[in-house]
Parts: structure tokens; C-alpha cells; sequence
């Protein structure tokens, strides 16, 4: 538990993830209606939940050592949202650096 940030419910992750854009927009197309803040929003969005499902699992943990949870399944569930959660977010990031770092290398 270190590791854990804190996290929240990924139920409405995959509607905030930008979508990729049609074959025609990759080909030099506009993207009509997308724009950085729309991707930095959703990306802001992706560290909120993941920080929100990390405090419930941390609250869960809290509670079950402290004897208000008997049931152990509640716990494991939460950490394992919060973990999954956690490796999402940072594939993301990592996804973004490999991006930043192609564009600071593309030559004009």
C-alpha cells in the first residue's frame, strides 16, 4: 500500500479517454471540435479518478484493520480498482511522454 496514490470509481474512465481520431483525420484531416484542453481535461479527469479510487481503497484498509469491516472482499476489491486504476494513469503518461518526446525530436 506504499504505493498507493488515492483513486476514484473507473466506471466513466473509458468516456473520458480522448478517442482515436478517424483514418481521415490521422491522414491530415482537421480535427473539428478536439483540441489540447479537451485532451489535458480528460487527462486531469483520468488523475482525479485515480486519486479518489486510491483514497477508497486506503479507507477501506483503515477500516478493516481497525475492525469496522468484517467482510475482506470490499477491500480487496477496492485495492484492486485502485491498482488497476493506477497502471492505467501511468500507461497514459507514458503515452504522452513517448508523444512529447516525437514532437521535440521532429525537425522543421
Amino acid at each position: 500500500m506504499d504505493q498507493l496514490l488515492q483513486i476514484a470509481d473507473i466506471s466513466g474512465l473509458y468516456k473520458t479517454m480522448p478517442q482515436p481520431a478517424p483514418k481521415s483525420a490521422q491522414l491530415g484531416g482537421s480535427h473539428e471540435g478536439e483540441d489540447f484542453q479537451t485532451v489535458l481535461d480528460s487527462a486531469m479527469g483520468l488523475i482525479r479518478d485515480t486519486n479518489t479510487l486510491q483514497n477508497k481503497a486506503q479507507m477501506e484498509e483503515i477500516k478493516f484493520e481497525l475492525g469496522y469491516a468484517q467482510n475482506s472482499h470490499d477491500l480487496f476489491v477496492a485495492e484492486q480498482k485502485a491498482s488497476i486504476a493506477l497502471q492505467y494513469t501511468t500507461a497514459v503518461r507514458d503515452r504522452f511522454l513517448e508523444a512529447y518526446n516525437s514532437i521535440m525530436q521532429t525537425q522543421i
